[in-house]
């Protein structure tokens, strides 16, 4: 049986000074939700990476984006080698904000995914979307698309270290929520496509993720649905006490 999971995403969020503040006073809350097995992280800025990750060794700490060369000149941005150096545990890859505001296509995406798996670490992959695409009954075309370009090429680098977070645009951010019943059924399809790519066994390994105007208020009632493993949180995660209500709720 897969454990749950929950990761924040920050944003451009939280000075240093306010990321270890909040990373020390998580330290008990990841111990619960550890007892719990629930896997737990964050995702801070780039300055605030080191910081939580020295200040709560147990959280799972990740990058909001990384390259896929390991140095070069590329102004910018960081690689996998730096992220190791500190301790970081993974990165997201392919987050709408990243996709919209910075053009990222799932070609760009993918090579960040292999060089992720191919360097030991975790890739949270985001997936997802927009109202149009909604609207005009695209979905799951979208998704496929992404799914099947994003992660091509990785059988042979442990898919089992792969996240997936479905994350509908049109409810990021925007306090409209997916139905439980609509997440489901994109999240068992992605599982699907999953399984085609890399088999049963594998696939039944990756955990998915629900996320999308997420709160403490809803998120029992996503995480009950069928394949929904686990949710990846923006605003809800800024405050502590909003973060371990979330949790809470979880377990």
């Amino acid at each position: 049986m897969r454990s749950k999971v929950l990761i924040g995403n920050w944003k451009m969020h939280k000075s240093v000074s306010e990321a270890r503040s909040f990373a020390k006073k998580s330290v008990e809350f990841v111990t619960k939700a550890q007892a719990h097995r629930v896997i737990i992280g964050v995702a801070p800025t780039y300055l605030g990476l080191k910081a939580v990750k020295q200040s709560n060794p147990s959280m799972l700490v990740f990058s909001q984006n990384v390259h896929y060369e390991n140095q070069g000149a590329f102004t910018g941005e960081i690689s996998t080698p730096m992220l190791q150096d500190i301790g970081v545990d993974g990165a997201l890859v392919g987050h709408s904000e990243r996709r919209q505001y910075f053009k990222e296509d799932n070609l760009f995406c993918n090579k960040k995914v292999i060089k992720l798996l191919s360097s030991g670490m975790t890739a949270l992959y985001c997936v997802g979307e927009t109202l149009g695409e909604y609207e005009l009954g695209q979905t799951k075309a979208v998704v496929a698309n992404q799914i099947r370009v994003g992660l091509s090429g990785i059988p042979s680098l442990d898919p089992t270290r792969l996240i997936i977070a479905y994350e509908p645009v049109w409810s990021i951010g925007t306090g409209k929520n997916a139905s439980p019943s609509i997440a489901t059924e994109v999240i068992t399809f992605i599982r699907e496509l999953l399984e085609d790519m890399f088999g049963t066994k594998i696939s039944n390994e990756i955990h998915i993720l629900y996320g999308g105007s997420v709160k403490p208020n809803n998120i029992a009632e996503y995480l009950t649905m069928p394949n929904i493993d686990g949710a990846l949180v923006g605003g809800a995660s800024l405050e502590l006490e909003s973060f371990e209500t979330l949790l809470n709720n979880i377990i």
